[in-house]
């Protein structure tokens, strides 16, 4: 059986008795139904896994007992921002949970034009909440030990006028293919728009900040497959998807 992997946002000090958050402590008591002294990992984005016994889980709570930290998780040779255009529902949630799995360092959501999804107040912030529980879910099955940071969802052109310049739109009528460009420094931007791409007028604002159109093959991908396939021949070009 897997040894299941938690996220706590707590200190953990090796030796202590931890006390759960409700959350975890239903997955642990109700969806997992693990027994007392069951082994598990827990982190909390500091970059270690915490290797941790279970003492108590059921409706009245759980507690774990801490272990010693195991490595530190290197830090990525590549740092990826992600700036994705916000998407309907599951789309989104896919393009967010597979893009942590692959190794996105940060991730923008952004409202396009053609964006068919518009938040703001209270309903922004639970979408918001749900979008770092998909990733925090991610991290959890990847055995990533560092979350990504999520950062505010912005309009794309507010977005656009704070970005520094420079990085990669993934376009369909790009004039050269990913494959094709030198590497990178340590950071790079990758910007993808939502369902339909982004609008003629928004692509040109992007090349005008320094954004370099390129293509992922001959056929249009879907929005939540786009971020993926880039992704992913990123990390096997300059990345770490090879070691």
């Amino acid at each position: 059986m897997r040894i299941p992997r938690i996220y706590v946002d707590l200190p953990l000090e090796p030796g202590a008795s931890l006390e759960l958050p409700p959350a975890q402590t239903r997955h642990l008591a109700q969806v997992l139904r693990l027994p007392p002294d069951a082994p598990l990992v827990l982190f909390n984005g500091d970059g270690c896994d915490y290797p941790g016994q279970l003492s108590r889980a059921d409706r009245s709570g759980s507690s774990v007992r801490v272990g010693t930290p195991e490595a530190v998780e290197p830090t990525a040779p590549l740092d990826i921002h992600l700036a994705l255009g916000v998407s309907k529902g599951e789309r989104m949630d896919y393009a967010l949970q597979k893009s942590v799995e692959l190794g996105v360092g940060r991730i923008t959501p952004l409202f396009t034009e053609r964006s068919q999804v518009h938040l703001s107040g209270p309903r922004l912030e639970r979408r918001l909440d749900h979008w770092r529980g998909i990733l925090i879910g991610a991290c959890e099955q990847s055995g990533r030990r560092r979350l990504p940071h999520l950062a505010p969802a912005v309009t794309y052109s507010d977005w656009l006028s704070d970005h520094a310049g420079g990085g990669l739109l993934l376009d369909p009528e790009g004039a050269r293919p990913l494959t094709a460009l030198p590497a990178p420094g340590a950071t790079i931007t990758l910007l993808i728009g939502p369902e339909g791409g982004l609008s003629p007028r928004e692509r040109a604002s992007a090349r005008a900040r320094g954004l370099e159109g390129v293509r992922l093959g001959p056929r249009i991908l879907r929005t939540e497959t786009a971020p993926l396939a880039a992704i992913a021949v990123i990390q096997a070009l300059w990345g770490d998807l090879g070691d």
